[in-house]
């Protein structure tokens, strides 16, 4: 893995469950972690009871456009976290991936969102403790330095 981990999250439309994900990522980890998100089948336009759920935690993702998957995307990933989109993620030697089962909140209310939204931010904050350092800690190479 590089200096800065890159995370790919995956859903079919990449309109609700992966934008909340990247929202969230890019919030926790800001500059630290490269986040990209994209769709098998991607909508047109970001579901907009996933950006209401959204706006209510502090995270804008209205500004969100959904994207197409590309094996370059996936190359490019260090993790790719895949969220119902099946067969049509593409699997490469040496990434890292997983499989997040969430309920998809297409056609669900706020309430249901909410729910999914609330579990995608656990994850997240367990994906970031597992690729960044914990706050305070040292890497190897400053522990062997001379005060």
């Amino acid at each position: 893995m590089n200096s800065r981990p890159t995370v790919l999250f995956v859903c079919v439309h990449n309109a609700g469950r992966s934008q909340m994900a990247a929202g969230f990522l890019r919030a926790l980890a800001g500059d630290r972690i490269q986040v990209l998100s994209a769709g098998s089948e991607p909508k047109d336009q970001i579901n907009p009871v996933a950006v209401q759920a959204m706006n209510e935690v502090g995270i804008d993702i209205a500004g969100n456009v959904p994207a197409v998957l590309t094996d370059g995307a996936v190359r490019l990933a260090d993790a790719v976290i895949t969220m119902g989109c099946g067969d049509a993620c593409p699997v490469f030697p040496g990434i890292r991936y997983e499989d997040w089962d969430l309920a998809d909140p297409a056609g669900q209310g706020i309430e249901a969102v909410r729910h999914i939204r609330d579990e995608i931010k656990e994850r997240v904050k367990t994906l970031v403790s597992r690729l960044l350092p914990a706050p305070g800690r040292r890497s190897s190479d400053e522990d062997d330095r001379p005060a």
